[in-house]
């Protein structure tokens, strides 16, 4: 885990009085006590690396390579379409998915976080939100993103061995935390993401400057649809819900 000052990297911690967060869309009497984030494409822009790794692991496990000049495309799709439009059998994602990781995790120190996110993790953090992480990345790979680009803010970082496992890691989390599901908000970029919130009761924000277009993430009604890391503010400010 990355240290950060006063703050225990074991067991969660309650911490002191932790400004209210109101889901805009959601009865105003619940409040958000932990914000979960997503790690890649919603904190760190790992897209075009991903990208050129995908493509590097097509000739390895013979699947079809995505063209550059189709990758909007492809950010229209769903998790399960695009793995049955690159031509991959489901028995072999995980095998996949680990082999990515493994060749994420040697260009890590070529990933910068998204354009904004840095400070407006400094400013939740500042107003005493708890935060953490939950992702299908490798607690290493985060750990060291984190530890490089100086983000101390997060109380934990959760992973989900499997590529549609976070609905069971997000009901982990509210267990952890001692907090219903409606009291997390999950901020992703993925409509997989979107799936695995309604699936466990955690309520979402999904975010625009990730993996999945806009629309592709509209069409399965989030919670709250972000266009730029700062409109995460304007949904926190201590004075909501007050």
């Amino acid at each position: 885990m990355i240290d950060s000052p006063n703050i225990d990297q074991g067991e969660s911690q309650p911490i002191g009085d932790t400004p209210p967060l109101v889901g805009k869309n959601h009865d105003t009497k619940v409040e958000t006590k932990v914000l979960l984030f997503d790690f890649d494409g919603t904190i760190a822009d790992t897209r075009k690396i991903a990208h050129g790794i995908l493509n590097d692991m097509s000739k390895e496990f013979g699947f079809r390579a995505l063209p550059q000049d189709h990758l909007e495309n492809a950010r229209d799709m769903g998790t399960k379409e695009f793995i049955r439009h690159l031509g991959i059998s489901t028995w072999r994602v995980p095998s996949i998915a680990r082999r990515g990781l493994e060749l994420l995790h040697e260009r890590m120190d070529m990933v910068n976080p998204i354009e904004g996110i840095p400070e407006v993790l400094a400013t939740l953090h500042r107003q005493g939100h708890r935060i953490g992480i939950l992702t299908s990345n490798s607690e290493a790979n985060v750990n060291a993103f984190l530890k490089r680009h100086n983000l101390p803010y997060f109380y934990f970082v959760r992973t989900s061995s499997k590529l549609f496992g976070k609905a069971r890691e997000m009901k982990r989390v509210s267990r952890a935390e001692s907090v219903t599901p409606a009291e997390i908000l999950y901020v992703g970029d993925e409509t997989r993401d979107i799936e695995a919130a309604k699936e466990s009761g955690l309520r979402m924000a999904a975010v625009t400057w990730g993996y999945n277009s806009e629309s592709a993430l509209a069409a399965l009604n989030p919670d709250h649809l972000l266009k730029s890391p700062s409109e995460l503010l304007g949904m926190t400010s201590p004075s909501i819900g007050q």
